[in-house]
Formats: structure tokens, sequence, C-alpha cells
């Protein structure tokens, strides 16, 4: 008999599975779908030797002490500082949009003071901020809204900005200065072995059994087991009884090149002049040493795997319904982005699996499946 029945080997399943084992006693089994370990973050060495994402790019970040010293019990860092450029009327600029970005583009010589000005006058106010486009277009104005954001997010959601909820392309800051860092997070680093490796020392307790190749559904009537945790997509939980969620997948085109690194930056990214978005180039993440050099182009696309919950009022109405019914199943715990439809990041995920647990064991309030407390969970575990 199993205390758990945890489903999906990503960092939702894989933190609570380490926490219910290691600090509960509990005896956990965890069932993936896929052949591997670590979710969407598995990385591996391709045919030339050279580590790679399978999925694409993950980056940490985060400003949580918590989540980085928890994490930091299984792996040892590299310092990384994440830096993307855009092609953009020809040229390569910095992204998030900066000083250096505006002087480029326009031939201008502002400077900070002068650029708020600058931003001010080309800004459309707006009396709500209720969509993407609502976002971009109230601080920096049409043009570059349209340089920058427009294609873009049309290409990665499949989607007009207009269509999709604010919280997409805020993420997104712009800048006055020239920092020239993706993120500014306190905490930013890669796992110096990689995220499998990580993942493996996470998993590495004799209180955890793990069945790969498993579909949940086909044992779960056959595997005695008390409670679940539950990190998949939220309506294939309930057999899409509302109908389903929308969900963002990605097609990945990977290229080796004999040359030790090919870009002048991590990442590219294309918002106007191809059918992809971005290209990343492993190497800067990782800092591996090796005389090849593989890049990878991402496709968004609407079939495949989910990755990304897609925020739009109509979407969001459908979840709710689901979220009443998570609620009010007994015994199941839902995690992880696609179990809360909620688009969070690496470290998002991991302090929600640590406020679950905390509940769980009720060091923390009333459960409520990850879900009503849930997002306030999160918010204070990465303010600390």
């Amino acid at each position: 008999m199993f205390d758990y029945l945890i489903v999906g080997a990503g960092f939702a399943g894989s933190v609570l599975a380490e926490r219910l084992a290691s600090q509960a006693n509990k005896k956990v089994l965890l069932v993936e779908k896929r052949n591997h370990i670590g979710g969407n973050a598995y990385d591996c060495y391709d045919e030339s030797g050279v580590l790679i994402h399978k999925y694409g790019p993950h980056i940490f970040h985060t400003n949580s002490s918590d989540v980085f010293e928890y994490l930091s019990q299984f792996t040892s860092w590299r310092p990384y500082q994440h830096r993307v450029l855009a092609s953009v009327d020809g040229q390569l600029v910095p992204m998030p949009i900066n000083l250096d970005t505006i002087n480029r583009l326009y031939g201008t010589n502002y400077n900070s003071f002068n650029l708020e000005e600058f931003f001010k006058s080309v800004a459309e106010p707006r009396d709500q901020i209720r969509t993407s486009e609502d976002v971009v277009v109230s601080r920096v104005g049409r043009e570059l809204y349209e340089k920058f954001f427009k294609n873009y997010t049309r290409k990665q959601w499949g989607m007009d900005p207009s269509e999709l909820d604010a919280a997409v392309t805020s993420r997104v800051p712009v800048r006055t200065n020239r920092d020239d860092r993706y993120f500014t997070d306190r905490y930013q680093a890669m796992p110096l072995h990689g995220y499998t490796r990580m993942f493996e020392k996470i998993l590495d307790h004799p209180n955890i059994k793990i069945m790969l190749n498993t579909d949940y559904r086909e044992v779960r009537e056959f595997i005695p087991y008390k409670r679940m945790v539950y990190s998949g997509p939220i309506d294939e939980f309930f057999d899409s009884c509302y109908g389903k969620l929308p969900y963002r997948s990605l097609d990945f085109k990977f290229e080796t090149l004999p040359e030790t690194l090919h870009q002048p930056a991590a990442v590219i990214n294309h918002p106007n002049d191809s059918a992809y978005t971005h290209v990343t180039e492993f190497k800067y993440l990782t800092g591996q040493e090796h005389p090849k050099s593989t890049l990878v182009y991402e496709f968004p696309k609407w079939d495949g795997d989910p990755y990304y919950p897609v925020l739009n009022p109509e979407a969001g109405e459908i979840y709710k319904r689901y979220k009443a019914l998570a609620d009010s199943t007994p015994d199941v715990h839902f995690v992880g982005r696609l179990a809360t439809y909620k688009y969070y990041n690496m470290d998002q995920v991991v302090a929600q699996s640590l406020a679950e647990f905390e509940r769980i064991v009720g060091t923390r309030g009333p459960r409520s499946n990850g879900h009503t407390s849930g997002h306030l969970a999160v918010a204070a575990l990465l303010a600390r």
C-alpha cells in the first residue's frame, strides 16, 4: 500500500514526492507517462555530445530564498544571467526593451530621464488594462508594440494580444536603463550538472518508487494507494466533462553546428521574420566546453503535448468549473502549471508544491487542492 500516488515527474510531482518521503516518511509511487523524469525541464546529451534541453530552454531564476535553498540540497549551481536579443528592423537589439534598444533602433541619444519622456509621448493610455495589447501600448505605444510584441505573441499563442489576458505580456518589463538581463531576480543560476541530475537526486529516496512509460489511468485500479497528487492537465483528470481547456504546444528543430558558438547571445527572438519565435544556443546556458554547438528553433502550435495554459476569458470560465470539481474531490491534490491552469515559472511551481506539502502535514492553513489559497501561498514563499 502506497500512501501517495503522484502523477507526473516534473517539478510539481517530484518536489512533493521528495517532501512526503523524506519529511513525512510516506511511501510514494511516482508515475510518469514519458520515459524520463524531470518533466519539460529534462536535459540530455545529443548525438554530438552537446547537453541540450529536450523541451526548449529552461532558465532558473527566483527571488525566493526558500525555493533556492530547497533546490540547493540537490545541486550545485553555475551562475548564469540570461540575455536575449530581438531581430527587429534588420538589427539585433536587447530584449526586454531598454535604453540601448531605443537608441539603436532610432539612432537617438536618450538618457534614462528623457527616455521615460519618450515613452510617455508615444504611449496610448487605457482606462483599464484588460488585455496583453493594453499592457504594451499603454507603456510604449503602438509602434514598439508592433515591432516587438504583436506578431511574436500571435506566433506564440495563436491569438492576437487583444484576445489574451494582461498577464501574458506584463511578464516582460520595459526599462529606462541599460540593464540587458532578461531577469532581475535575486537568484539566477543553472544546475551545475543539469536538471536531470538534480531530479535524480531529488527522487533518490527509499520511500519513492518510480514507474516510467506509464499512464496512471491504466494502473490506478490495480495499485493500492491512499491519496493522489496530480500534476497533469486538469481537464483530462475529469475526462474533459466541461470541454477541453486550450493549451499551446511546441515543435522543436535542433541543429548542431561545427562552431564553438554561433549566436551573439543565448536567445535570439524573431518577432516578425520567421515561422519560429526564437532560437536558443544551449552552451550559453550550460557552460559546456565542446567544439560543436547545438541550437533549437521553437515553433508554437495548438496540437501536441500541453505546455502553456491559454489565458483568455473563455478558458478562464471553463477552468472555474474544473476548479470547483477539484476543490470538491477528496484525497486528490492538484499541483503544477497544468493542474492549476496557471502560467507558472519553475520556481513558482516549486513554491506551490512546498506550500501544498505544508498544508498536507498541517503546518499551513486548510487545504483546497492548491487552488483557492494556492496562489497566495506561492506569492508568500517567493516574497521571502
